[in-house]
């Protein structure tokens, strides 16, 4: 499974704001990678070179915008489609909004984790129940994201695909997955953890090894 991050700024001030003493995509994008996506592409206006070059010596990779008329879904489609320029074989992207500063890489390898045993579903995570960002939409839906209207606001876009889409909700008990940029750090919430595997898969390493060893539990 080959997972894209595609980081989405709708202005160049945006993408350069100071994050924790970095550029935001700069963090982002080394959050993406940290967690395993790869391809990174960051899809930003870049009047003066500036956003190119905050992302120097990452694994991420710039992308112009679509035009303007092409509205968030055009964004959205534009930036997976350079992700699988650079990666034939990208199953799924992570769309993922700029100002989603505070997603833990954790969360980005759960969802990766979870599409690895569930390719063809979108996949949400969430905090306490309410859905957030990044959504992890398989590559063989993009053609439902490209029929979307370019009025469409992002939150709304996902929540079309949900009613077209087989899609899961993933509880990963990362407050960032909901809480952006206007949420100060010392303000989010406590990291919590998922409270299931997110692969929906749970080993029982003790009944394995008694099998093997031909025990019983009562052995």
């Amino acid at each position: 499974m080959t997972v894209a991050a595609v980081i989405l700024s709708a202005t160049s001030e945006a993408a350069l704001a100071d994050t924790q003493g970095q550029p935001r995509v700069r963090r982002l994008a080394d959050i993406a990678w940290s967690g395993g996506a790869l391809p990174v592409v960051v899809v930003a206006p870049d009047p003066d070179g500036a956003v190119a070059r905050a992302l120097l010596g990452s694994e991420a990779v710039h992308e112009g915008p679509a035009p303007a008329d092409a509205g968030p879904v055009g964004q959205m489609a534009h930036g997976a489609d350079r992700a699988r320029a650079e990666v034939l074989d990208t199953t799924a992207v992570l769309i993922w909004p700029a100002r989603m500063v505070w997603v833990g890489p954790e969360t980005i390898t759960s969802l990766i984790e979870a599409h690895g045993v569930d390719d063809a579903t979108l996949l949400r995570p969430s905090w306490r129940g309410e859905p957030g960002w990044p959504a992890l939409l398989p590559s063989v839906h993009l053609d439902a994201l490209r029929v979307i209207g370019p009025d469409v606001m992002p939150d709304a876009i996902v929540a079309s695909l949900s009613e077209r889409l087989p899609t899961r909700t993933v509880e990963l008990g990362d407050p960032g997955v909901t809480h952006d940029a206007d949420t100060p750090l010392g303000q989010l919430p406590p990291y919590e953890g998922p409270p299931d595997p997110p692969g929906g898969h749970t080993h029982e390493w003790g009944q394995d090894v008694a099998a093997a060893a031909g025990l019983s539990e009562a052995d």
